[in-house]
């Protein structure tokens, strides 16, 4: 399982719950983006983001997403979802996600993100805080190869 995670330096399990299958018998489509908005807020929450937004008024704002799914996943199931950083610009960055089945030992489905800095006090798009930079760049370091 660490294998299919390798250099996504923050990983969170999620229980499959029995309400997120559809009619079809698998978990709908809408749901994988709800395990990358977990993964993001874990990955926003080991930056410190929210607070240097509470200090800036700069924060992250979702300015497109995506999804690729590999393999349908079904009640009961435990997942391993994964965030990494994978382009750093001066306004905005890209976090991958990938979610993996304990059951089905495998990527289940993975997509990505584009988060724009954004001044939530002044309403307009921003530079990403030098902080942020800094803790995105240590925290990518560190992750396992």
């Amino acid at each position: 399982m660490k294998d299919l995670l390798a250099g996504f330096p923050v990983v969170i399990e999620i229980p499959v719950a029995w309400g997120e299958m559809d009619a079809f018998q698998h978990v709908n489509n809408i749901v994988y983006f709800r395990y990358f908005e977990s993964v993001r807020i874990a990955y926003f929450e080991r930056l410190g983001f929210m607070d240097i937004m509470g200090q800036t008024g700069v924060g992250p704002i979702l300015a497109e997403t995506r999804c690729r799914y590999r393999k349908p996943l079904t009640y009961p199931d435990t997942l391993s979802v994964g965030a990494r950083v994978s382009e750093l610009a001066e306004d905005r960055f890209v976090i991958q996600h990938r979610v993996v089945s304990h059951k089905l030992g495998a990527v289940a489905a993975e997509g990505e993100g584009t988060l724009v800095a954004y001044n939530y006090r002044e309403k307009r798009k921003s530079a990403i805080p030098d902080e942020v930079r800094r803790r995105i760049q240590e925290l990518e370091s560190h992750a396992t190869p």
